[in-house]
Order: structure tokens, then sequence, then C-alpha cells
């Protein structure tokens, strides 16, 4: 039977993707939503049964909630922003990560245990965080093409349960015989660069891939900005020397790397070109726009220190 309590508990809706990395939310499940329950919440859980249907069941709802919480990976993640989004949902969304990299996870400073990260959000803060759009759909933390921008979605499922990490780096040696530079045009609010580039990406993150590693000084998550990384295709052996030394150095830019920040970018090439969006993939293109949506949305992290890189606020900062 309800009663008094139950009708003032705040509503949270649980998005869970069953078959992301090794399934260990689903065995802690009951743990989870009792975590959940014993913090003031009644849950609504919903289990994802295909890829889009976390963002379809959310950019159809209308019921109101105080809190979103998914677990998954970063497509989860990027399935359950881009249909907040399309509803206009603006309360705060909690991130349970436990994909195979977990590459946003691990920039914002999320356990990647699930039951301490079902109680950080219980007991964390919200943080404004910037998203991105391109040609209208949204991504979270990175837009890629260029070489092993495809081994993210390639990868079956089945091999990224059993092999995690390594089933990326397996799957993209597979690509490095048909590795093939992209010729592009590449235009921000304040500059313009023409070049043949082996890989470009569109970051809002530390962490692509586990491959592509930024300095934490060099990025901020909530500063309206994006950070833009273009691989210029070396054509003699000391130039392909500079790019291994620039991306496991962090030595960035260099003579081979173009490193820049930017809130909008466009981007050319002769052919239609496969692009990655949060390792999701998207339709082949020869021009796409790019828009950094400032603080758009609201994620939960932990309360306590972390160097998770973000722009502090000024009122914050004076305290």
């Amino acid at each position: 039977m309800l009663n008094g309590s139950v009708y003032s508990m705040k509503k949270l809706l649980f998005i869970l993707n069953p078959n992301a990395g090794q399934r260990r939310a689903n065995r802690s499940l009951p743990e989870i939503l009792r975590c959940f329950i014993e913090h003031g919440y009644l849950c609504r859980t919903y289990v994802t049964g295909a890829p889009g249907e976390a963002s379809q069941f959310l950019a159809a709802n209308d019921e109101p909630y105080d809190l979103v919480v998914c677990a998954g990976g970063d497509g989860t993640l990027n399935e359950t922003i881009s249909g907040m989004m399309a509803s206009g949902m603006r309360c705060a969304l909690g991130y349970i990560p436990c994909g195979t990299t977990n590459d946003y996870a691990s920039s914002i400073g999320l356990s990647q245990d699930v039951l301490v990260a079902a109680r950080d959000i219980v007991e964390g803060r919200e943080q404004p965080i910037d998203i991105g759009t391109f040609d209208g759909r949204y991504f979270v933390y990175t837009a890629t093409c260029g070489a092993f921008a495809r081994a993210s979605y390639a990868t079956s499922q089945a091999a990224k349960n059993v092999l995690g990490h390594l089933a990326y780096v397996l799957e993209g040696m597979k690509d490095l015989t048909a590795i093939k530079p992209i010729h592009m045009r590449v235009r921000t609010e304040n500059a313009m660069l023409e070049d043949d580039f082996l890989f470009c990406s569109i970051t809002n993150s530390t962490s692509v891939g586990g491959i592509l590693k930024l300095d934490t000084q060099l990025v901020a998550l909530n500063d309206g900005r994006f950070e833009v990384t273009l691989v210029r295709n070396p054509v003699y052996p000391g130039q392909l020397s500079s790019i291994l030394v620039g991306l496991t150095t962090q030595s960035l830019p260099n003579e081979m790397i173009h490193f820049f920040s930017a809130r909008k970018i466009h981007v050319e090439t002769d052919t239609p070109v496969e692009w990655t969006l949060d390792g999701e993939r998207a339709s082949e293109t020869e021009r796409v726009s790019m828009e950094n949506l400032h603080s758009a949305v609201r994620i939960v992290v932990p309360r306590i220190a972390n160097d998770a890189p973000f722009e502090i606020a000024k009122e914050e900062a004076e305290l």
C-alpha cells in the first residue's frame, strides 16, 4: 500500500544496457537499486534491448524525473544524453560506467566499481559539462575520423566482453595496411587549415579509445571549447617519429600534429569519410559542421576532490 513517504520520494529513471562490457551492472542490479532507494528515490528501470533504444525511449518521455541514471558504456551515455536533449529533460544525470574503455568516465573521475559509482551519484555533486552537435546529432566527448576510427564500432560486443580494451587494439591492427591520408579543409572561428591528414579528432575528453591521451592541463570539459587534434600524413621516417613522440609524450602541438581549441568546426573532404561519435558509427559525409554546446548537461561527479579537468566557476573559485 502506498503511504505518504512514498509520495514524497524523488523520482529516478534508471537506464540499463545489459550487454555493456562484462555485464557487471547486471550482477549488481539489486544492490544498485537498493542504494538509490535508501537515499530517497523511487526508481523506474528501463532495460535496453538494442542499440538506439535508450535515446528513443527518452526522446518520447513526458514524465518528470529528479534524476536520470544510465549504466553502460560510452555509447549508452551518448544515447541517454541524446534522448534527454531531444525530450527537453533538464534534470541531473548520473553515469555508472561499465563498458569496455569508459573513456569519458575516466576523464571526469568516475569509479569503475559499479557500486561505488552508484553511491557517488547519490552523494556527489552536479557538474555542468559541454557536449557537441554533429550536423544535428549529439556527441558527448569525441567525433573522429581517419586511422583507427572504425575500430570502435567494428569490434564485436562479444570480443569486447572477452578481451576488453585489447579487442580494440586487435581490430585497429587490421587497418594498418589500409590507412590512407584524407585531404581535409578544416575551418574554425579563427583559422583555416588544408592538408593531408591521417587522423582527425574533435574531443571533450582526456582519453579517446585508450590510445589518444591528453594532458589534463590542456583540457577543460566545461569551457565551451573542443580540443582539435589533426595528425598530418608523414612522408619521411623522421616525421613518423615526430607523430609517435607527440602522441606518446603529449608534447602537442608539434611539426606533424596540429592541436588547438575551437567552439565551432567545419570539415570538408574530397570524398565521403567515415566518422565515429563516442565510439559509434556515424554516416559517411564529405562535409560536416560541429558546435560546442556549453554546459548543456549537468552530470553528477564524486564530491571528493580529484584531478578531473573542469574549469572552476568564478564564484566557486572565490570560496
